[in-house]
């Protein structure tokens, strides 16, 4: 199973987008792009210096962007990417390029929100001066502890060793000068306390312009920053994404969805590297690409080849498949006679096919559709989180 990943802010760097305007039709998206983000994407992407692009309201546009990009040069459209594609995810603002090549919200819907949320954040950012450091290495329960001690937010928790605290320059002075033991200090090429309660002021405004956005249900795997599940409905994931500007990046619990779902190739968007560095350490076997320019298309055609589904063509149907998950935490219940006696077999709209159980009561799993049974993911008894995959389906009509 392949996944594609789009990183977030902090990833960029000056004249990364230069050698993807040379590929038929890009310089076209970003001009139309630019003219909804309200920035010159070409101009920021091939000539902005370093202090140029870590604008809040320059960065966030310019790496949605190019994600959207790269991924309709790799795979031809982004509904085809949607065919081959398994699992995407996205860090932070790289979850509107996930949500986008997931089908929820269009390219514009995406630049539209990407433009009120860029400023947004940006503007809270500057109300008090904050930064964001990364602590490498160390004990993670002293590393939580210390950040904790500081005053600070561990806004992004991205596994394999790194975790990003957040807030004022003085409370990330105080951890410069006492950091946790065995652990190195990285400041990051941001300009605020993302993912904090400094950024509550810029939900209010995404909350506003995401009202105007009719998202479609995920038409693959879409995983969210806030606890590494797969979202259920477009619904959800809009929601999750207004309130997710002012909530810590559960990065590690996406990769560790990804492991549990099967993933075996994992292609990293532009400006690619930082995601594919942890994905190293906390997804082995899998086979990874870091697509960085045009001269890693090849390698990243052949991962798409070897572990995506099967492209359409004239003589076959790409195949789809869909994954039920769990609408509350607690107790996963099968149904008698719904277990693993349904693999293999068509169900129709509605079926039963086990519960729930949580504290506010008993939650019915079914699904919405006709579709054969491939696969459980869970067994009776097992704790779940809200979200989990529980079962995967064939919807009728797609074999």
């Amino acid at each position: 199973m392949l996944v594609i990943a789009a990183p977030g802010q902090g990833a960029q760097t000056p004249g990364f987008l230069a050698p993807w305007l040379e590929l038929p039709g890009v310089a076209d998206l970003m001009a139309d792009w630019s003219q909804l983000a309200g920035c010159d994407l070409i101009t920021y992407g091939t000539a902005g210096d370093a202090e140029a692009i870590r604008d809040t309201a320059v960065a966030q546009p310019l790496l949605l962007a190019a994600g959207l990009a790269a991924t309709e040069v790799l795979c031809g459209r982004l509904d085809q990417a949607r065919r081959q594609v398994g699992i995407v995810a996205g860090h932070s603002v790289g979850e509107l390029a996930a949500g986008t090549i997931a089908g929820v919200i269009t390219p514009r819907d995406a630049m539209r929100l990407v433009s009120v949320r860029a400023p947004a954040m940006a503007k809270a950012a500057i109300t008090v001066e904050t930064g964001m450091t990364a602590i490498l290495g160390g004990d993670e329960t002293q590393v939580l502890a210390t950040i904790e001690a500081c005053g600070l937010t561990p806004a992004n928790v991205n596994g394999a060793g790194q975790i990003v605290a957040a807030g004022t320059m003085e409370q990330l002075a105080a951890l410069a000068a006492d950091p946790p033991p065995g652990t190195r200090l990285r400041a990051l090429s941001v300009a605020g306390a993302f993912h904090t309660h400094h950024m509550e002021p810029a939900v209010a405004a995404l909350r506003e312009a995401a009202d105007t956005v009719t998202p479609a249900d995920p038409a693959i795997v879409l995983l969210s920053n806030r606890d590494g599940a797969a979202v259920g409905s477009g619904a959800d994931w809009l929601e999750r994404i207004v309130t997710q500007v002012s909530a810590p990046v559960r990065w590690k619990e996406c990769m560790q969805t990804m492991a549990a779902l099967g993933a075996t190739g994992f292609i990293e968007l532009p400006p690619a590297g930082t995601l594919t560095g942890l994905a190293r350490r906390m997804l082995p076997g899998v086979e990874l690409v870091a697509l960085k320019t045009p001269d890693d298309l090849d390698a990243a055609r052949r991962v798409l080849a070897q572990h995506g589904a099967p492209g359409p063509h004239e003589d076959c149907h790409p195949m789809e498949w869909r994954l039920l998950v769990a609408p509350a935490g607690g107790t996963f219940r099968a149904l008698d006679g719904q277990g693993s006696a349904l693999l293999g077999t068509v169900i129709s709209a509605g079926t039963p096919l086990g519960n729930v159980d949580a504290r506010d009561g008993q939650h019915a799993l079914s699904p919405a559709f006709p579709a054969t049974v491939l696969e459980w993911l869970v067994e009776d008894g097992d704790p779940v989180s809200p979200g989990q995959p529980l079962v995967r389906l064939q919807p009728d009509g797609t074999d």
